[in-house]
């Protein structure tokens, strides 16, 4: 049995949700689409963190959410009760919501796990490697068909790192963050669809969403607030991934780019 999984790079802010939820219907018929995951981490008004509202448009076009470092930096309480969103589940503990979850599409389970990486983000951190053992490990005892990881880190080289341990166990491993999309996808060895960034769903012009003049500004060492990108096109970025269910391997991944005129 084939199945077809689309995943969204980090959606910035009320536009980036407007392109997410104006695009994805028609890519799912397009492209015969089974299932839809979106990095969210970025969906608020102000371009940190995820609120309820935002969650709930993500999820009427998407099965499943997943964040980053910003998930509790606009509202974060709703996903004690919402198990269709998962946060890094590395972060400390106490904190609301979980870190890995499952949902069905197309008769196939699906489990989603999220970590986050401890180079140049946050080193006191619980091992993101660690973590994730334990997700996947609990994703395949509860009979999860197909895992997805989302490492949302920094380092080029820990997401490569991250892509290589779960070589074989899971079937897709994407990374998030940084928001530039790098062209290195490919399926590793045991059947592992792999990209070290996917990029972002943001503002086109701008500095990773953010207005660039801000940016500019923070570089030259006169630092202000920096605000979200308001002008131009949004730049959709994803990754379409083929799948065997009974394989349990992907057989292929590619890049995905639109581009979407925001209100």
């Amino acid at each position: 049995m084939s199945f077809r999984l689309l995943f969204v790079g980090d959606v910035v802010g009320e536009a980036g949700i407007e392109a997410v939820v104006g695009i994805v219907p028609g890519l799912r018929e397009g492209l015969g689409l089974d299932a839809v995951v979106v990095n969210g981490e970025n969906s608020a008004p102000g371009g940190r963190g995820i609120t309820e509202g935002g969650s709930d448009a993500l999820l009427s076009v998407a099965d499943f959410l997943t964040l980053g470092n910003h998930a509790f930096d606009a509202d974060g309480k709703f996903l004690e009760r919402e198990p269709r969103v998962v946060r890094p589940t590395n972060l400390k503990t106490g904190l609301p919501g979980r870190g890995w979850g499952v949902f069905e599409a197309a008769g196939v389970r699906v489990g989603v796990a999220n970590v986050m990486g401890r180079v140049f983000l946050d080193e006191k951190l619980a091992s993101p490697f660690e973590a994730v053992d334990r997700a996947v490990e609990d994703l395949q005892a509860g009979g999860a068909d197909l895992i997805l990881v989302d490492v949302h880190a920094e380092a080029t080289s820990e997401k490569q790192a991250m892509g290589y341990h779960l070589a074989g166990r899971a079937q897709i491993v994407v990374g998030t963050h940084t928001h530039i999309p790098t062209a290195d996808e490919r399926v590793l060895s045991g059947g592992t669809a792999y990209a070290t960034d996917v990029g972002m769903t943001g503002r086109e012009g701008s500095i990773i969403g953010f207005d660039r003049e801000d940016f500019v500004a923070l570089f030259l060492g006169r630092p202000r607030r920096i605000g979200i990108s308001t002008e131009g096109p949004v730049i959709f970025r994803a990754v379409v991934v083929d799948l065997d269910v009974e394989g349990r391997r992907a057989t292929g991944i590619e890049r995905l780019t639109r581009e979407w005129t925001a209100r």
